[in-house]
């Protein structure tokens, strides 16, 4: 069983950066990015990027929810998952992805505070 994975380099520079702004660790903003991927509602199995980023453990993304992100991306791949198809591939494209949503998402509201209220559905979304 794996139970680490790298993520893209362009993860990497994309958690560094908000990190930088927000204080936010890697291990939090990996859930973000994780959740903007699933919340998009299609599969990422052809989603692929290189591997030079940031190691990841397992457990540090996951902690004790590992089987409901497992069942989660299921629901969004659309099959049932081995536990080498999950992990590392499946989790690392739905980080990986969703990290671009992530950046997107956080340069639009302009900070962390906006960031949230948006996240939220409440405020000015614009």
């Amino acid at each position: 069983m794996i139970y680490k994975l790298k993520t893209a380099k362009r993860t990497q520079e994309i958690f560094s950066e908000i990190e930088r702004s927000t204080h936010l660790k890697p291990y939090t903003l990996v859930k973000h990015a994780i959740a903007w991927s699933l919340k998009g509602g299609t599969p990422a199995d052809k989603f692929n990027y290189d591997s030079n980023g940031q190691e990841l453990n397992r457990q540090t993304i996951m902690g004790e929810f590992d089987e409901y992100f497992k069942v989660l991306i299921e629901q969004v791949e659309g099959r049932h998952l081995t536990d080498e198809e999950f992990f590392p591939k499946f989790v690392k494209a739905h980080i990986d992805r969703g990290a671009i949503i992530l950046e997107s998402r956080f340069k639009h509201a302009g900070n962390m505070d906006k960031y949230v209220l948006q996240t939220l559905g409440v405020g000015d979304t614009v």
